[in-house]
């Protein structure tokens, strides 16, 4: 749609496209969030977390707010991993503190039978969403869809609700592999529909959450998971109205796998805060001029309850830790966009967030100049 502002700040889409760029390009997942005092007003407004999510102007307000605050190069759709199996009829419900609870959970073969790839109009309120923030945006910084990985969907919808152990789940894939491979295609499929929607919306990147991929055993988290994520990017439009849309693969405590994530269709890896960057550079970054990945992460998320110096000294850590970023505009390189390891608490303070922000920014343009 032309009828979209220019983007005034490409940094975070260069980055995950490999380019150089002036400096290394930050966001935050769930930066849209409870930390936030206007946020938790918007939400008391709304009344409920999904009604904060199905309202457009509600989920356009508080996408906005955490780029009024801080100069981020990046704004993440407001939304629930768990929209899509909610669209396949589950049930979704938040209970204050408590998390999110499905109503019907799929465990046997008559549930497994009925589901199905939803509907997208039923979650019209997304595409509406992304449509609406992408506006509101008005080309200040890129706009991110994103969508749980089949595997961490299915988690959720065999045990119902989140889980310490993963007991019902694990025992499905184990004494009824059929049965959740079943379960993961249909997820697989109806994924790579809704991220495809959300591009069609106004989404200019999106990213797949395996936030229960490191759960899995070695060998099954190659069968589980990583097999219906590829499943997924097979699918994925790379490129909406001539313009490239990048991909980004998260696995939270995935790190152990990157040689095999290498070989995913996807332009950036997330990586949790047990990944030393500089490693995981020299395993999937690439060379200049060739092929590999962006990398995206990796501060432990606690490291925002400590004092705003020492927040500064773990930032200039791990932009060392990746090393020389790249700077030849003429060709691809290995390159970095900041993020947590995983998403920021609630509990976070709010002025902590802004000196984080800042030490990317001036470390990384530092970073530039030296070499």
């Amino acid at each position: 749609m032309s009828s979209f502002a220019p983007l005034q700040n490409d940094s975070f889409l260069r980055a995950c496209l490999r380019q150089a760029t002036d400096h290394t390009p930050v966001w935050l997942m769930r930066q849209a969030g409870r930390y936030l005092p206007e946020y938790c007003a918007t939400r008391a407004k709304a009344g409920s977390f999904m009604g904060l999510a199905t309202n457009v102007d509600f989920a356009t307000e508080v996408t906005l707010q955490p780029l009024d605050r801080y100069p981020l190069d990046a704004s993440i759709l407001f939304s629930d991993i768990l929209t899509v199996p909610d669209a396949m009829g589950l049930g979704l419900s938040f209970a204050q503190g408590e998390g999110p609870r499905f109503a019907k959970n799929v465990r046997d073969e008559a549930a497994v039978a009925e589901l199905a790839v939803p509907d997208m109009n039923k979650l019209r309120y997304v595409f509406d969403a992304v449509t609406s923030i992408r506006k509101a945006l008005n080309g200040r910084v890129p706009l991110i869809g994103f969508s749980g990985s089949p595997w961490t969907l299915a988690c959720y919808m065999v045990e119902g609700a989140g889980s310490d152990d993963y007991r019902h789940v694990k025992t499905l894939m184990y004494s009824r592999p059929d049965l959740m491979h079943r379960i993961l295609e249909i997820n697989a499929d109806a994924v790579a529909l809704y991220l495809n929607t959300q591009i069609e919306a106004g989404a200019q990147a999106v990213m797949v959450f395996d936030s229960w991929g490191g759960v899995l055993a070695d060998g099954a988290f190659q069968q589980f998971s990583l097999t219906y994520t590829a499943r997924v990017l097979a699918q994925l439009k790379t490129e909406h109205n001539g313009q490239r849309i990048p991909s980004i693969v998260f696995t939270k405590g995935g790190g152990l796998w990157l040689p095999e994530m290498a070989g995913l269709n996807c332009d950036v890896l997330g990586l949790d805060w047990t990944m030393n960057l500089g490693r995981a550079r020299a395993l999937v970054g690439g060379e200049v001029g060739g092929p590999g990945k962006a990398l995206q992460g990796n501060i432990d998320p606690n490291i925002l309850f400590a004092p705003p110096a020492q927040i500064a000294t773990e930032v200039h850590r791990v932009l060392d830790s990746f090393g020389q970023p790249h700077t030849d505009t003429t060709q691809t390189g290995p390159t970095h966009i900041f993020n947590l390891g995983h998403g920021i608490s609630q509990y976070t303070p709010p002025e902590h967030v802004t000196a984080l922000v800042e030490a990317v920014h001036s470390h990384s343009r530092h970073l530039r100049t030296k070499g």
